[in-house]
């Protein structure tokens, strides 16, 4: 088989495409032929060594991948032919990948398979954000920060879903256009305005009951600024490359909260809880409140480039690898 592998630790360009030995399964796992490897901003940073999880040198990037159920090792339900999306952390820019049967979800027939692909993290992440760590509820207000990335609108959707009133932050018109076609009911160009005053105006000076914040950087202080009264903001991730720190004197004064997120460990700690997420989810794909939006795809090849894109921030919505 073919994949993309990391010999050292570094940029995308680095990377190479290698030819390996068939994967062969083991209990409690299946291997799967990978039709569609979503791309996600975690990938460019484990290449780089950056990433909290740090798998020895070579391997394979790819943290979410759909497809055919190959083999199955000693333990698991799940048998070959079956059709599935899973999360592995790694290992999924490949002809086939290795999970655990644990963390798959079995996919009806009529989703196709670069959809899924684009499901399991982003989707993941903003309901396990959204319904566990923030307890949104009908009637608030959310603030979503790059919202035009893949869990950007994954939240955007899921606020919508959930009844919320969700303001979309992006950096470009373009970007907000994609917002208000996921469900925002209002959009804030940070690249043009200022966060803070127009965060007030759309909520008449209250502020968001929720921010869900997968960028850091210089966007987090003004947006909690900005907080309403009991608001959560919800640490996700830093896209923007620079971990902020807040003055903690601001939660006092709002009797706010700060959130940690992570999906990853929830997903492995909790997977009964998990797996009912994802079966929410799924009814709510069948509703039509969700729609995965997939804005590009790349060949296994090309995927240095799907990286470097993601890198530069040029991605909206998902783009996935296809084998």
């Amino acid at each position: 088989m073919r994949a993309i592998r990391c010999h050292r630790h570094g940029p995308p360009d680095t990377l190479t495409l290698d030819h390996l030995p068939d994967l062969q399964p083991q209990p409690g796992k299946v291997v799967i032929d990978v039709k569609a490897a979503s791309v996600n901003f975690p990938d460019v940073l484990i290449i780089q060594n950056k990433y909290q999880r740090k798998p020895p040198l070579p391997f394979t990037p790819g943290a979410e991948v759909a497809g055919i159920v190959r083999a199955a090792g000693d333990g698991v339900t799940l048998r070959p032919g079956a059709r599935v999306a899973a999360y592995l952390g790694y290992g999924g820019f490949a002809e086939q990948a290795l999970a655990d049967a644990s963390a798959c979800v079995v996919l009806p027939e009529r989703t196709d398979f670069a959809t899924a692909a684009a499901f399991t993290l982003a989707y993941g992440t903003a309901h396990h954000a959204l319904v566990d760590r923030g307890a949104l509820r009908a009637g608030e207000t959310m603030l979503v920060l790059g919202a035009a990335g893949g869990v950007g609108l994954a939240a955007v959707e899921i606020g919508k879903a959930l009844g919320a009133r969700v303001i979309a932050a992006a950096s470009s018109a373009a970007k907000l256009d994609v917002c208000r076609r996921h469900g925002a009911d209002a959009t804030l160009d940070y690249a043009s305005e200022d966060l803070r005053e127009r965060v007030k105006a759309l909520t008449g000076g209250d502020g968001p009951d929720v921010i869900y914040d997968p960028v850091g950087g210089i966007f987090t202080e003004p947006a909690f600024r900005s907080i309403g009264w009991r608001g959560r903001h919800l640490v996700i991730g830093f896209a923007n490359g620079e971990i902020p720190k807040l003055p903690l004197n601001l939660a006092l004064l709002k009797g706010a909260s700060v959130v940690g997120v992570f999906w990853g460990e929830f997903a492995r700690r909790e997977p009964a809880r998990n797996a009912a997420a994802f079966a929410q989810m799924l009814g709510w794909i069948d509703a039509g409140k969700l729609k995965p939006y997939v804005s590009k795809r790349y060949a296994l090849a090309d995927a240095p480039q799907a990286l470097a894109d993601m890198a530069a921030r040029q991605v909206t919505g998902k783009v996935v690898i296809e084998p």
